[in-house]
């Protein structure tokens, strides 16, 4: 494992990427970066971020997934590393609002995008994206991100933090490859994000109704009980929850 610094780079993920197809890369080597001018977020949103004040990490997760089935089970440790190091942190009220943004109360203050490859030999290589805001202070025309900084008043020292979380993804994927992936799930569930609360939604053709989140499946779709009291299943693409 190792870990690669970058000053600027489009995307951390993209670098990964290439280099992946180029060489042969260890499992766990990441890429960071101080800059980032074409970060990604879920469903092909913008990451933004000030230079040099926030966490911007790609890390190459590889021999993990044993198959298609599991995929989401990388979602739930990648977001629980974070979410664990955060708590170590002291920084309160978190929570994943499906499928893995990173919340402090109502504010996000994490994104992560995962990558999946599927390679000839049936093996599943994942480029895992996160961007962790750390000591921004200020966010314009973004009223619901925050940072670390912000909510506990002190900076974070980046590297402590970058070393943190590889360490917690290293374990939290030994739990997938121990066939221990329910126990990843259980806390998944009890921090994810207005879980048995009524909340607003909005599905893919604006369509705005009321709904309570009882889980999520092991494919990754939110379940969520409707008016009527049916219990329906979403996609990411399919539904947005309304803050």
């Amino acid at each position: 494992m190792s870990i690669i610094k970058l000053n600027a780079i489009d995307s951390t993920n993209d670098f990964l990427k290439d280099l992946t197809r180029n060489q042969l890369v260890d499992n766990f080597t990441t890429v960071v970066a101080q800059k980032q001018t074409k970060g990604k977020g879920q469903m092909g949103a913008t990451w933004d971020s000030e230079e040099g004040k926030n966490l911007i990490m790609s890390i190459l997760v590889k021999d993990v997934l044993q198959n298609i089935d599991e995929i989401f089970h990388l979602n739930v440790a990648i977001a629980l590393s974070v979410l664990q190091v955060l708590q170590d942190c002291k920084v309160p009220n978190l929570s994943v609002k499906w499928p893995n943004d990173i919340m402090s109360d109502h504010k996000k203050i994490c994104g992560i995008l995962i990558e999946n490859s599927f390679k000839s030999d049936t093996k599943i290589e994942s480029i895992v994206g996160i961007g962790l805001n750390v000591n921004q202070q200020q966010f314009d025309n973004l009223p619901k991100a925050s940072s670390m900084a912000i909510i506990n008043n002190t900076e974070f020292e980046l590297d402590i933090l970058l070393n943190k979380i590889i360490f917690q993804i290293k374990k939290n994927c030994s739990w997938i490859l121990s066939n221990q992936s329910d126990k990843l799930w259980q806390e998944y569930h009890k921090h994810l994000f207005k879980i048995n609360v009524p909340m607003a939604f909005e599905d893919a053709n604006q369509n705005k109704f009321m709904g309570i989140i009882k889980g999520v499946s092991s494919e990754g779709r939110l379940q969520v009980i409707l008016e009527d009291d049916s219990l329906k299943s979403y996609g990411i693409k399919e539904i947005q929850i309304l803050l």
